[in-house]
């Protein structure tokens, strides 16, 4: 078996302790939706760039990471609509006097700190920060979410549209593996989705933190699964069409 991302930053307890308790997976059901979290700008900016000078304009950038996975989340995507499976995407709610989760950690920063004047390109990357990018952008059809808080399911009808469609299984992608996309695996687990996470598509702005989350939600709540092996799955077809 190939290594996976996490093991360079385990130790040699943590791999005994592994071998002892075995692998343990959640597996498929059988009425499968896709779940888009956070593909919007403020994590991307406008072109690639590394991380260290992405966040000088965009302090929720994850760099290259984020860029890199487009890719994979495309091909993921192009699948799942294929294969005629549910797809729902999340982004964050703007303009609508709730503040964000995040806007104590993140601040707008749209005056010059020394001057105090208005920065007007910063007043426009505030207002297209959780725009979804083209790249993965819904189609008509497709549910498109808002929250305020990290996991997709807080505050959100997203239980209520799932439990519509009569989906057992989560396939989940975006950002940032330590942050939403953690948030809302635990949360779908809580609700008893299975939950699957695709390695090549979550991503985040430090190396040590995705890795070790994925680890984490792979011991816990979640089957962490290569592009590869998800996209087997759904060649194979063995699943149920969502209905309403």
């Amino acid at each position: 078996m190939p290594e996976r991302v996490w093991e360079p930053y385990l130790t040699e307890q943590d791999k005994a302790h592994l071998a002892m308790t075995g692998e343990k997976e959640v597996g498929f059901g059988k009425r499968p939706a896709l779940l888009l979290v956070d593909l919007y700008r403020w994590v991307f900016g406008d072109e690639p760039q590394s991380l260290l000078e992405a966040v000088e304009d965009w302090p929720g950038s994850c760099g290259l990471a984020a860029w890199d996975a487009i890719p994979h989340i495309q091909t993921l995507l192009d699948a799942c609509r294929r294969a005629g499976i549910p797809v729902v995407h999340v982004t964050g709610l703007s303009d609508s006097g709730v503040e964000s989760w995040s806007s104590l950690k993140q601040p707008a920063g749209n005056s010059d700190p020394k001057t105090g004047m208005v920065d007007e390109a910063a007043l426009d990357r505030q207002r297209r920060r959780f725009d979804i990018i083209d790249e993965c952008g819904p189609i008509d059809g497709e549910a498109v979410l808002y929250k305020t808080a990290p996991s997709a399911f807080w505050g959100t009808p997203l239980t209520g549209h799932l439990t519509r469609l009569g989906i057992d299984t989560l396939i989940t992608c975006g950002e940032s593996t330590s942050g939403c996309v953690r948030a809302s695996v635990v949360d779908g687990c809580t609700n008893r989705y299975r939950m699957i996470v695709v390695e090549e598509c979550v991503f985040d702005r430090h190396q040590a933190t995705h890795a070790i989350n994925l680890f984490d939600m792979h011991q816990k709540y979640a089957d962490v699964m290569s592009l590869a092996d998800v996209l087997e799955w759904l060649a194979e077809g063995s699943f149920e069409k969502a209905g309403g």
